[in-house]
């Protein structure tokens, strides 16, 4: 699923990518230099939508609180990224923390839903960040 939200985006935004190689670094270095943080916002809203989930199936209030809040942090984190490509550093706290809590939970459980999914969407996301903090600064 990750890839199909990626790959429109790489399409319209970067066609180049597409004809040198279709090698996951290639990948993941074009949507880090994207101008938008689409992914980020996909998290976000992913990581929110989990905590309302958790609210309306199991009647969770935890679950929402912490959801909205680090689905909100996300968020926030996209919006810092898009402005500035270099500032990552609320995105990578956030998909950090988030990898580290719920791939306990994950760990613990071995439940797949929801521990392992967003364990899972988290250390995506800090893979991504981590590959947009090694690129070289683009030279004009």
């Amino acid at each position: 699923m990750f890839l199909y939200l990626l790959l429109p985006q790489l399409v319209f935004s970067n066609s180049s990518v597409l004809q040198e190689s279709l090698s996951p670094l290639t990948i993941f270095a074009a949507v880090s230099n994207m101008s938008v943080d689409w992914v980020g916002y996909g998290y976000a809203a992913l990581v929110a939508s989990g905590g309302v989930m958790g609210y309306v199936k199991a009647g969770s209030v935890p679950s929402l609180a912490a959801g909205l809040l680090f689905g909100g942090l996300a968020g926030f984190g996209a919006y810092q990224t898009s402005n500035d490509p270099n500032n990552v550093w609320v995105s990578l706290a956030t998909s950090g923390a988030l990898t580290g809590i719920m791939g306990k939970r994950f760990y613990g459980s071995r439940k797949f839903m929801p521990a392992g999914l967003m364990a899972g969407a988290s250390f995506l996301m800090v893979g991504k960040l981590g590959l947009a903090l090694l690129q070289k600064p683009q030279e004009s």
